[in-house]
């Protein structure tokens, strides 16, 4: 990979890991455009460039974030008193539905490793998830406008909605902050929590990847896995405030048309 295209892919992920269009889809998609070998690729590039999602994350809601592992640390300290913290506490319960949400998520992972691995190999697979995304947008205009909160088992539900966004072409902030809205979660909360409960999954994966690396050595692609992450950081931060506005106006159908375009030509083209 080169420099150029460890630029392009990262930029790629960045904006498509928040704008609900399926980050893991238009990596697929973009590799094979640019006749990247898929089998060298491996995950190693991806876990990287989601890495630096979780950098964007972390840069724009590093309150947030510093307020959830305060909160934990707490309970950590004090575990009798968390089911009154649970309770009392808004910041304190959000980073226990987050912790739910990864119920569902390492269950998939370990049971589907495999094909859901093997499925980052087929473009005309990740072009249907793409047309099966824009459907989850769309059906966001049914029904009044969200107003609610979230609940465990609202988090739980939304956890499976992550799970599914393991196979490429479904979007992961697509699918979360649909399911979120379908269970009556007001929309900017929802889209919160989707871009805040990322924050274990990809940091496990990247610590999970960065120990690979280093019993196995970087070497040459350690610079594209640098200009990849960099990239994908700088427009990830773009990306969120894109989506947070879309998402206050109820504006996600705009992104159901670009999936059925996308991966409408995807299966007509590949």
């Amino acid at each position: 990979m080169t420099w150029w295209e460890a630029l392009l892919l990262g930029l790629i992920q960045g904006l498509t890991e928040f704008i609900p269009v399926s980050s893991s889809g238009h990596l697929v998609l973009g590799q094979y455009l640019l006749g990247l070998d898929k089998e060298a690729a491996d995950v190693t590039f991806e876990v990287f460039v989601h890495f630096g999602t979780v950098l964007s994350i972390l840069t724009v809601y590093w309150d947030d974030v510093a307020e959830l592992v305060e909160e934990a640390w707490a309970g950590l300290r004090a575990p009798r008193a968390v089911p009154t913290r649970f309770a009392e506490n808004d910041t304190f319960r959000l980073g226990v539905f987050i912790l739910v949400t990864l119920v569902p998520t390492g269950v998939a992972y370990v049971l589907f490793r495999e094909p859901l691995e093997q499925a980052f190999g087929s473009p005309r697979f990740t072009s249907a998830m793409l047309v099966v995304t824009g459907v989850l947008l769309l059906l966001t205009r049914i029904g009044p406008r969200p107003d609610g909160d979230l609940s465990g088992i609202k988090a739980f539900v939304v956890g499976g909605a992550q799970s599914c966004a393991l196979i490429p072409g479904i979007s992961r902030s697509g699918a979360t902050i649909c399911v979120a809205l379908y269970q009556n979660v007001e929309p900017e909360r929802a889209a919160n929590f989707s871009f805040l409960m990322l924050l274990p999954v990809v940091l496990g994966g990247t610590v999970l990847k960065g120990l690979e690396l280093m019993e196995q050595g970087v070497g040459a692609a350690g610079l594209s896995l640098g200009i990849g992450t960099v990239a994908a950081y700088g427009s990830g931060i773009g990306a969120i405030y894109v989506v947070l506005d879309v998402v206050r106006r109820g504006n996600l159908q705009y992104f159901a048309y670009y999936c059925f375009l996308i991966g409408g030509l995807g299966l007509w083209l590949l």
